[in-house]
């Protein structure tokens, strides 16, 4: 498994669902997929995707971070 980093090619929005889908080794696409189908159940899905896109560093930061 990778670090956890949006990249910085194959985003949509924010790179969330890319990196996880990096993470987990399924394409960015079933992951969005994933998180729209979530999206219709009741809960902080939103909320937690906003958090996350906050949260998560863009993959140049990291490798910069690593130096």
């Amino acid at each position: 498994m990778t670090a956890l980093a949006r990249p910085t090619d194959g985003r949509m929005i924010g790179g969330v669902c890319a990196a996880l889908a990096r993470r987990f080794g399924t394409s960015a696409t079933t992951m969005r997929v994933i998180f729209l189908v979530s999206c219709l159940l009741p809960g902080p899905q939103f909320l937690l995707y906003l958090a996350l896109w906050i949260l998560l560093p863009s993959e140049d930061k990291a490798a910069r971070q690593a130096w």
